[in-house]
Order: structure tokens, then sequence, then C-alpha cells
């Protein structure tokens, strides 16, 4: 796969003797020694990873992990040090001042946590402002502006000033003003942080219901932990402007990199970030629509234990069969599964977060069968493997 951004070995050093700190950095000097030795300041220290079209990368770290100073080197509002940042294959760290102008335009959208709106224009002038800067068309000009308004939901608010908004609403014209670019990248840094609790989970959920209608690629810069694990595809964990773990919520928090990270997620509700496919179960019998009438799907059921067994047919789940029925069918000379197969059962995907999955086994006396997109089963839970594999997770991320 190609992927859409490149960040490969980043530094950003602060001050004099960038070079002094980056033989020191090279050393193993902590932080405080550099700065103490040369009087520079080390922003980002050997920064890599990747960013995949259409994904949600979230970068995420405690003040001072250097995650917004990192985001800024990505187009270049903060020179990188040392490194590469490639878009689409194109070295952003070597394009010329007017080269990265028109790059920035075609590319870049930046959300900032304070809004940053004009007070003195309205909804609709503060989204066309970047489009002005590009000198389009006035009537293209607010076509996409207004387009982009009706997309994050402020159509009809194009004549209020900011000051007449909410919080969460101002924070929406500064989304609208990104999405007027067109640009294929959204770099959101903090985008979320000012708002109250409430608004601020609201905008979480709206960005995602956004994001799966006009699928950008973004940058998404938090120190909330929750709110990393809600929105990101993947995380990007950082400590003194290095990067100590890569990888998707579970991964981080089922598989701490080391004692850094694991106390870092130790007081995140497992249930919401675990999932379906982390807590299945091989399933110990299949039967087949085809092939077994009741007497082979009984043999099988009790030779595994199991009260009731998933019928397969074409490859695919199409429903269950008891136990109890079998015998019945037996006793009347059924030949087959149809008089009995129950095809009203609950399924999810693997994808389903563990804590809705208490409920619905809560609601039912059979395993939960684990589908994918295309009916193929990948697994079982049971009450017990959904206990077992939250408590295993519990476990390893509290002791890695």
């Amino acid at each position: 796969m190609t992927h859409k951004i490149v960040v490969d070995n980043v530094y950003k050093i602060f001050g004099p003797h960038p070079d002094k700190a980056l033989k020191l950095i090279d050393q193993g000097h902590t932080n405080e020694q550099i700065m103490q030795k040369t009087g520079s300041a080390v922003g980002v220290a050997g920064v890599s990873f990747t960013v995949d079209e259409g994904e949600i990368l979230v970068v995420m770290g405690l003040s001072g992990s250097g995650k917004s100073t990192l985001v800024r080197c990505i187009n270049r509002l903060i020179e990188p040090t040392v490194g590469k940042v490639e878009v689409d294959g194109v070295d952003v760290t070597q394009l010329s001042t007017v080269e990265l102008m028109r790059f920035r335009q075609k590319h870049f959208g930046m959300v900032f946590q304070n809004f940053a709106l004009f007070p003195h224009r309205t909804v609709l002038q503060n989204v066309a402002y970047g489009l002005e800067i590009q000198k389009v068309d006035p009537g293209a000009m607010r076509e996409r502006s207004m387009q982009a308004l009706t997309q994050v939901g402020l159509k009809g608010w194009e004549d209020s000033y900011p000051a007449q908004l909410s919080g969460g609403m101002q924070q929406r014209v500064g989304l609208a003003r990104a999405l007027a670019l067109d640009a294929d990248i959204m770099l959101m840094d903090e985008a979320f942080s000012a708002l109250d609790p409430l608004i601020r989970r609201d905008m979480q959920d709206e960005l995602l219901e956004l994001q799966e209608r006009v699928k950008k690629t973004i940058v998404f810069i938090s120190h909330d932990l929750d709110e990393a694990i809600k929105i990101g595809d993947r995380i990007v964990l950082m400590k003194d402007g290095r990067v100590v773990q890569v990888g998707t919520a579970e991964e981080i928090l089922t598989n701490p990199a080391n004692d850094y990270v694991a106390r870092f997620v130790e007081e995140v509700d497992m249930s919401k970030v675990m999932t379906a496919e982390s807590v299945m179960v091989k399933p110990s019998a299949l039967a087949y629509f085809k092939s077994d009438g009741p007497r082979a799907a009984l043999r099988k059921m009790q030779k595994a234990g199991i009260s009731s067994i998933f019928v397969r047919r074409d490859g695919k789940i199409i429903g269950m069969v008891t136990a109890d029925d079998a015998a019945k069918a037996i006793k009347d000379n059924a030949r087959d599964l149809q008089s009995i197969l129950i095809t009203d059962i609950q399924t999810v995907r693997p994808a389903t977060p563990a804590i809705e999955l208490f409920p619905i086994l809560a609601g039912i006396n059979y395993p939960l069968a684990v589908l994918d997109d295309n009916d193929h089963l990948l697994g079982v839970i049971i009450k017990g493997s959904l206990l077992a594999g939250l408590a295993e997770g519990l476990q390893t991320g509290g002791n890695s």
C-alpha cells in the first residue's frame, strides 16, 4: 500500500546549537541535559511513522511531548531540523517557499484549538477566507463555502458572527473552513480541547460521521487518551519528543511497549476498547446444511459437549440448530435440517466493542456468532470467553 504521508526520522531542535544537540541525542543524553549543555530545546527527536489515505491517525501525549511541534513539521509551519516528510511521494522539506505555499493550498487544511476565527467577519466569510487567499472566483467561493457549512450542520448560520455562536459551533466553522479548501489532508491540533466535555463528545461523533462521507486523511493531535481511542484508526504515543509506541488502541492497551505506556493507559476501561474479535473463540463444531441431517448435527453437539450448533451453507452461517430440536426431529424421522433451522439469531461484526456484547449475551441462551461482511463465521463468543478475554486484556495491559 502506498502511504499518503511518510514522516521519516524527523528532528526539530529549537535554539542556537542544533548540531551539538543532535550529537548529544545520539549519545543518549536527556532533553534536560541537552538544554544545560547547549541552550537548545529538543522539540521532536527521530520521529518516524506513516499515515494511509483515509486514515485518522491520532498523535497524542502529555503537554511538552512534542505532538503539536510534530504536526507543524508536517506542513512546515515549523521547519524540521533534520528528516524528511513525504506527501503523495513529494518531499515537502525540499520545496521552495513558493512551491510550499502552493502545496499547502492543495493538500493541507488545518483546524486549531482556539478556533482562530475573525470576529469581524461573518461565518460565511470566515469559511471562505482560505479560498480568498487562493483568489477563487467569488461565485465558486460562495458555493464551496456553503457546501462546507452544510457538511458541518451550519447551514442557516452563514450571516451570523462568531460571537453569536457557541464554542462547538465556532469549532464547526473552523472545520468548515478546512473542508472548503477541499484539501485531502486535515491537520487538527487539539481541535476539541477547548470545548466543554459534552460538546466535545458531540464533536467527536460528528467528526466520525463526517469522515464516513468525506474520507479525508486526518492527523489529529490530542492529549486525551479516551478521545484518541474513540476517533483514531491508529495512535502515535509520544513522550519527550520521541515516539514510544504506534498501533491501534487495542494493540497499545493490551500490549504496551514499556512501563510508561502501561502507566499511561492503566485507567482505561478495557471493555470499551477490546472488540468481539479479541474475545471470540474458535467454534467447537459446525453443521453443514447440505450434508448434515439431525443425527449428524446431534452427534457433533454431543461430541463437543454443546447444546446448539451453527449451520453453514456455501461458506455462510445461515442459522443454528439446538440439541433438543435435533432429537425431536430424529424421532419424527426428519432427514434434513430445514424444519429445525433457527434463522433469527444474533450476530456481531469483529469490530463490535466488547462493552456492547454483555447485553446481547444476556438476552440469548446460545453462543454469539462473530461474522465478517460476507457472513463467514470468524468465531463465537460465550460469556466465559468474554470475561476471560477482558481479564487477560486487563492483566496484559497492567503488567507489561
